[in-house]
């Protein structure tokens, strides 16, 4: 396909077509999105892993297709004096965009590609919107 991000289609074993972006072009999508944040916003990241996983962990509802997550604490409530817990964490599931992509290119007949570029986009503004303290019902205004 465009670009050659994506490798190819594969079935599973309920028969769903699954599509399969390399790992390496899905991570430079990431970093894109990264690139696109105001440098104003850029400049006060502090101490945040962003990664790639396939899945969200087991237990969650199998109909609430989790796209991303942020993990910590979010700047408005770290203090300065407050001890390091270890890096804030944004995690992208990687299968899960991938399907969600999949879906809205079938009913909108646009390409996989470029939905899954664009939801990474949005996965990764929102996630770091949590990072900078705002909730779901501002990022809903975003």
């Amino acid at each position: 396909m465009r670009d050659g991000l994506i490798q190819g289609f594969s079935l599973s074993g309920d028969d769903e077509r699954k599509v399969v972006m390399r790992r390496d072009s899905f991570l430079e999508l990431v970093s894109e999105a990264m690139d696109s944040l105001p440098r104003k916003f850029r400049r006060h990241i502090q101490n945040v892993a962003v990664v790639v996983e396939d899945h969200a962990p087991k237990g969650r509802d199998p109909n609430d297709l989790l796209m991303g997550v942020f993990e910590g604490t979010p700047r408005t409530e770290q203090s300065f004096f407050g001890t390091n817990t270890g890096p804030n964490r944004i995690v992208l599931y990687q299968k899960n965009i991938e399907t969600h992509a999949e879906d809205v290119a079938n009913e909108e007949g646009r390409s996989v590609e470029e939905i899954i570029r664009e939801e990474v986009r949005l996965t990764v503004l929102h996630e770091f919107g949590h990072y900078f303290g705002l909730d779901e019902e501002a990022l809903e205004d975003v």
